[in-house]
């Protein structure tokens, strides 16, 4: 089961961190994980000694590639670690109780699908079995992660992961669970083959989704089967133009209104496709979205609920950055960063 699981010591991020005098940053005070037992028992020790949250990587494009979208999504976890990593500790956030884990293993599939163009029918159906390989991938690392009693909060790649998280979830509570998902997408496209798109609606079919609530989504970017299906499955959302255009709602009462919704006693994933952000470098880029703060309000008031079990932070892709790489890398990292900053800090304030 950890055979596609990169498990991280001091020496892999040797080459994000930098040291100051007289302050302690966030790589200092984070925990690696002990490898020298078995890795479910080390998580499950982990969590034992303190430990509440593992920060994940995915880094794969094949996802977006499967929607016949754009690649990109594989640098959002560098982006992330070169940022978080180097934030300093202080009263308001020290990430103690924080476990880097590591990555889980594309490369073998990313190499797979270098050369497969999403334009060809036949190298489509490949992306969309590759994709469904990573399904497996991240569902067997995340049901080690919740199994031992741990919050996941996973970065990187497309949001077709929302799926494998979605099944390791239901596999280890034994129960459907509840999503609610800042999203210009609802992601609830058809059943056929696995891609970005339509990951809820795979959950939703093989009854690992109980409730399901879209904030933000964009009256023009789903199609009529997308809303007619998420109205049959009687799940909700908020749109962006209710929000932002006709002004019909705050977006803490869209935020609310989804909460609301779910009962406590099913488990809870807070779903942040980063390109419901205007101007991140994403898979999907886009000019007609929320503020970064926006979405760091979507994932504090999110967190706030008792039921939480993970934060997924997905699509961001710093290589589609307009000015190139290099800057994506620093606006991509300062987002994921100030979102799971957020995450944590909320958190904190419920377990008090």
């Amino acid at each position: 089961m950890t055979e596609y699981l990169h498990i991280y010591h001091e020496a892999d991020i040797s080459s994000l961190v930098t040291e100051r005098e007289n302050e302690r940053k966030f790589w200092q005070s984070l925990t690696f994980l002990d490898t020298n037992s078995a890795t479910l028992q080390a998580l499950k020790d982990a969590a034992a000694f303190g430990i509440k949250y593992v920060l994940i990587g995915v880094n794969e494009d094949i996802g977006p590639r499967a929607n016949c979208g754009q690649g990109g999504a594989t640098l959002g976890w560098q982006a992330f670690l070169k940022r978080f990593l180097n934030l300093p500790c202080n009263q308001f956030l020290d990430p103690k109780n924080v476990l880097l884990l590591g990555e889980i293993v594309c490369d073998d599939l990313q190499t797979a699908s270098a050369d497969l163009c999403n334009t060809h029918p036949d190298q489509l159906v490949q992306l969309r079995d590759l994709c469904a390989e990573i399904d497996q991938r991240v569902n067997d690392i995340l049901s080690l992660i919740f199994s031992a009693g741990l919050e996941p909060i996973i970065i990187g790649g497309g949001h077709n992961n929302c799926f494998g998280i979605l099944q390791a979830l239901h596999r280890v509570s034994g129960k459907s669970c509840n999503a609610i998902n800042f999203d210009p997408h609802a992601d609830f496209r058809a059943i056929e083959g696995r891609h970005s798109g339509n990951g809820f609606n795979y959950a939703y079919q093989r009854n690992m989704l109980n409730d399901y609530h879209v904030v933000g989504l964009h009256e023009q970017k789903n199609n009529k089967a997308i809303i007619d299906a998420l109205h049959k499955a009687q799940f909700t959302y908020t749109s962006y133009q209710d929000i932002l255009v006709t002004r019909r709602a705050t977006l803490t009462q869209a935020i609310t209104t989804g909460l609301k919704r779910f009962n406590d006693d099913k488990p809870l994933g807070i779903e942040v496709d980063v390109d419901s952000i205007s101007g991140m470098p994403v898979s999907a880029f886009t000019n007609c979205g929320f503020s970064t703060n926006d979405a760091e309000h979507f994932v504090s008031l999110s967190a706030e609920q008792r039921s939480v079990a993970y934060l997924h932070l997905c699509e961001a892709a710093p290589a589609n950055h307009p000015q190139g790489l290099a800057q994506g890398m620093i606006e991509a990292g300062q987002v994921l960063s100030g979102l799971v900053c957020s995450y944590l800090s909320s958190r904190a304030r419920v377990e008090q």
